[in-house]
């Protein structure tokens, strides 16, 4: 069957989300042919993301905000176990939330202005490379054909491969009177929310988006009882369920001209899951090295590029948050009860006014290297602790 020369780019991403519109705009203003497949009605819809991110981190991905794509500021994030707590202050570190999506529509706009388009409830069902092209079929029976197609359609992805290590998690949005605009909270609770953690990101004064997640928990049930235990009056306006990876990236990015990025390559932080900017960074680094093989007559040699630059750039980071998160995962509440009433204030203000949001490792490196932190988890863990501190150095 003839495909319409219309229905022919040089690259096709399917996935409208950052990662996959920063390709789209990478791509698109070196003046190749882009197509955005979006399963969903609307660009920026659902909202998984809880939206925190550095302002530093949004200009290395060439993205001033609007206005009123700004949430609000985040001057100081509260740090809870069951029975204790630490206040970090981050003004310095000049960290927003943002209205994903009215930020992913600004996205949408760079990527359609630099010559990209983008297709709103268009549902991949097959993906097939034939005769030297992607034939990408949808499920309203359309096909579409393309050189190189990016895959960008998070997790999901990530399960079709076969990995099940992934964590349920839920998010509402809330308003409620005791959600300060400007302080995110963070809740570790080792029965409750295994293996992670419940949050409140605010979005305003008296609004905010309260999530848990954790291993095998049933995040509804989980966040009632959380919000019941911070206390009535609430209204909940909206609720999202998605499943988290927190594993970290997954090679290769890219087999052959079927390029990964974002959530489906797993460059989602192992701590907590975000990936505004490590994914936003791999649909970057995706998109010039996909430009660089389509002026070399599709050279696929040019996207080792993609992979190399993204793992010098997070690589690092992502080895560290996983070795701490072995760490982690092994502590009961007891066990976090007594590291956290024993951090020292000098280090709690060292981390307030040198720690880089979106390289954050270092600070929890040095968390973990308190004296007391060493002492209890040495005793804890044993061996397993020092070759874990011993691997951490060597990252």
């Amino acid at each position: 069957m003839d495909i319409p020369t219309d229905c022919i780019y040089d690259v096709i991403v399917g996935g409208g989300s950052v990662s996959g519109l920063l390709a789209a705009r990478e791509i698109s203003s070196n003046g190749f042919k882009v197509l955005v497949l979006e399963d969903d009605h609307e660009i920026g819809t659902p909202e998984h993301c809880g939206g925190v991110v550095s302002q530093k981190g949004l200009e290395k991905l060439g993205i001033i905000p609007r206005i009123k794509t700004i949430e609000t500021n985040i001057t100081k994030a509260i740090i809870k176990s069951k029975n204790n707590s630490f206040q970090i202050n981050s003004e310095n570190q000049h960290i927003i939330v943002i209205d994903r999506r009215s930020f992913d529509k600004e996205l949408a706009f760079q990527a359609q202005t630099s010559g990209a388009e983008i297709n709103t409830k268009s549902s991949i069902t097959s993906v097939n490379f034939v005769d030297n092209l992607f034939s990408i079929k949808l499920s309203s029976g359309k096909i579409f054909k393309s050189k190189f197609f990016v895959e960008a359609r998070g997790v999901s992805h990530v399960l079709k491969k076969g990995f099940r290590d992934i964590i349920p998690s839920g998010q509402y949005e809330v308003y409620a009177h005791w959600i300060q605009k400007d302080t995110i909270e963070v809740e570790f609770d080792t029965e409750l929310y295994p293996g992670f953690f419940a949050w409140i990101i605010p979005t305003g004064d008296g609004k905010g988006k309260i999530g848990v997640a954790g291993k095998n928990i049933n995040p509804s049930f989980t966040l009632d009882k959380f919000l019941e235990k911070k206390g009535k009056p609430y209204s909940i306006i909206r609720k999202i369920y998605a499943p988290l990876w927190v594993r970290g990236y997954i090679k290769p990015f890219n087999l052959d001209r079927n390029v990964i990025i974002g959530d489906a390559a797993g460059q989602t932080k192992p701590t907590t899951a975000g990936g505004i900017y490590s994914g936003g960074m791999g649909g970057i680094f995706a998109g010039r090295s996909i430009s660089k093989s389509l002026n070399n007559n599709n050279d696929c040699s040019y996207l080792k590029d993609y992979q190399n630059n993204w793992i010098n750039t997070f690589g690092k980071e992502f080895d560290r948050m996983l070795l701490l998160r072995k760490i982690l995962e092994r502590l009961d509440n007891k066990s976090l009860d007594k590291i956290f009433s024993s951090i020292p204030a000098i280090f709690i203000e060292k981390i307030s006014l040198s720690s880089d949001f979106d390289f954050h490792s270092v600070a929890l490196k040095s968390f973990l290297n308190t004296r007391t932190s060493v002492n209890f988890l040495y005793a804890l863990m044993g061996n397993e602790y020092r070759k874990i501190i011993s691997d951490l150095s060597k990252i």
